[in-house]
């Protein structure tokens, strides 16, 4: 039991941007975001999903550019089930049909301060010929019907999936009482580039 006048509770307040994507022979695409966490979290301030804009490719390296904000507060008790944010990537196929290009999730950083993160994307694949054929005739093509599934382990190892682009973020991190609770994170004082696996993980939930 905490102290008399100690925190019960920490905070992590998470802002920042979808920043931009690549994905090679597509264009005029829009992402979708949310926020997947454990049981022991809860969601203070700001949005827990949203969607962007339509972007088209603005220059040789094929680059989409959203600059679409993020912007959420958590309280939790304990780490367990650390927020995740999952992306899906969608555009239009050979139809004019809305079709997924790309699913991917990262963990919100751990140590305060500015991270940026390049997410590598995937989508679902056909498991037959006969199924890829007629998800081209009729546009459907293999989606999750959930995307949170995403940041999900389980049931994921017995999707067949197909690497297909990347997506930037940037993330601002900032804590509140989770030395007081025992939780010691030390703070980046510089931009913190990396690229992350999509299996990723500090508690898979």
């Amino acid at each position: 039991m905490a102290a008399a006048g100690s925190p019960d509770v920490f905070l992590v307040a998470v802002s920042g941007e979808i920043e931009s994507g690549q994905f090679p022979g597509f264009d005029d695409l829009y992402c979708k975001f949310c926020f997947v966490y454990g049981q022991d979290w809860v969601p203070t301030a700001g949005l827990e999903e949203g969607i962007s804009q339509i972007t088209s490719k603005s220059d040789e390296n094929s680059t989409l550019v959203w600059n679409f904000p993020i912007d959420i507060t958590f309280k939790s008790t304990n780490p367990s089930g650390w927020p995740q944010i999952v992306v899906s990537v969608y555009g239009p196929d050979f139809f004019g049909n809305d079709v997924v290009r790309g699913y991917g999730a990262v963990h919100v950083p751990i140590v305060p301060g500015r991270h940026i993160r390049t997410i590598p994307m995937f989508v679902p694949e056909s498991t037959s010929r006969l199924q890829k054929f007629t998800s081209w005739f009729t546009g459907r093509r293999p989606e999750f019907t959930d995307p949170r599934v995403v940041a999900q382990g389980e049931g994921r190892e017995v999707t067949r999936v197909r690497s297909q682009g990347f997506v930037t973020i940037s993330f601002n991190v900032m804590t509140k009482d989770m030395k007081r609770l025992g939780y010691e994170v030390t703070p980046s004082d510089m931009e913190n580039h990396s690229l992350v696996s999509v299996t990723e993980g500090i508690h898979d939930y």
